[in-house]
């Protein structure tokens, strides 16, 4: 089976089959997919041997009937959509600068039944072990986390390493990160960031720093990316 026939099936489970009569005679979530599968092949580049860069932000653009009618679905078809669009990227071995969204806009120029779609490559954070799939949840009220826009990395083990590099436990495809660029460490009962000699450094309160003890709301700016440190529980 292939990702549009296992998406248009979980759509179909969804709450009974509603989900899918709302959009009889309208736009049909399976033309939205088919569309985003088209969005990544056609927009798909080589960067290095081996690595296939696709956008990983959507934007789903509605006219206002359409839109309407979707309002009431746009969370779980937008997380259905993300899904869908991970799957694809899985299958063809493309890779994503961050996490996968997709959004939906009205569009009063737009006619029932049509729509467009907009993309871009958003960099983000994305956990080295789950590139593809969805983001690593921290456990609030446990282990400190970061957080790097909609994406959350628990810090539960002792040394974190960040990065661009594919080896890093937490990679941020972000141009201005170096491939080895700082590692987060426990010490005794503190939670500190040191520069692994990277080129744009790790800036802190607008001072750029080699080694700094994390507090709880840290705002660190790596190259253009700005990654907030949350404590967590005690």
């Amino acid at each position: 089976m292939g990702v549009l026939q296992r998406f248009e099936r979980r759509i179909e489970e969804m709450v009974n089959r509603p989900f899918a009569r709302a959009f009889k005679a309208e736009v049909q979530p399976v033309e939205i997919a088919s569309a985003l599968q088209r969005e990544l092949d056609d927009r798909a580049a080589i960067v290095a041997r081996g690595r296939t860069m696709v956008p990983n932000s959507f934007t789903v653009a509605l006219g206002p009937h359409d839109h309407d009618r979707l309002s009431t679905y746009a969370e779980p078809l937008g997380a259905e959509l993300s899904a869908m669009v991970s799957e694809h990227a899985q299958e063809q071995h493309y890779a994503f600068l961050g996490p996968v969204t997709v959004e939906f806009e009205r569009d009063e120029e737009l006619e029932t039944g049509r729509f467009r779609v907009r993309s871009a490559a958003a960099a983000g954070a994305v956990p080295a072990q789950t590139q593809t799939g969805p983001p690593v949840s921290a456990g609030r009220g446990g282990a400190p986390w970061l957080e790097v826009g909609s994406t959350t990395y628990a810090l539960r083990s002792p040394l974190t390493r960040v990065g661009r590099g594919t080896d890093s436990d937490l990679r941020i495809d972000d141009p201005g990160i170096s491939r080895n660029h700082a590692e987060i460490r426990h010490q005794g009962g503190d939670v500190v960031i040191v520069d692994l000699g990277s080129t744009n450094g790790v800036v802190i309160d607008d001072e750029r720093v080699e080694e700094a003890r994390l507090r709880d709301g840290t705002r660190i700016v790596l190259g253009s990316t700005t990654v907030v440190f949350h404590a967590g529980g005690r």
